[in-house]
């Protein structure tokens, strides 16, 4: 486990707007992304009849469609103990192989931290 505080102050922040989005929206993941300039996007899971995307996705659809290049960080809060395939897959796509994908709690404590490949 990784101490909120120890983090980078840019990963801190997108650990708690992934964690607002989690709590705001009463949806079982919330996430958040920074792309190349440091902007980020917020999203939690989607889950409607026709439509499911984690949280994570979300975040990454929502970047890719505002004109992000590449991403920086990505972040996962959810009480599961890994960040999925499909979920470091999406990050991959946008931001390469090396970019780090952190999961969090939903007390904002980091337990792991992974490159997107």
């Amino acid at each position: 486990m990784t101490d909120s505080s120890a983090l980078d102050p840019e990963d801190r922040k997108i650990v708690t707007l992934a964690r607002s989005a989690r709590a705001r929206n009463g949806v079982p993941e919330g996430a958040a992304v920074r792309d190349e300039t440091g902007r980020t996007y917020v999203a939690g899971t989607v889950d409607l009849p026709s439509l499911r995307l984690s949280a994570l996705r979300t975040a990454v659809a929502m970047a890719v469609a505002s004109g992000a290049k590449s991403l920086e960080a990505a972040v996962v809060v959810s009480e599961a103990r890994e960040v999925s395939s499909e979920d470091r897959a999406a990050v991959r796509d946008l931001g390469g192989a090396a970019t780090p994908v952190l999961l969090a709690g939903p007390d904002g404590t980091v337990h792991l931290t992974t490159p997107a490949g």
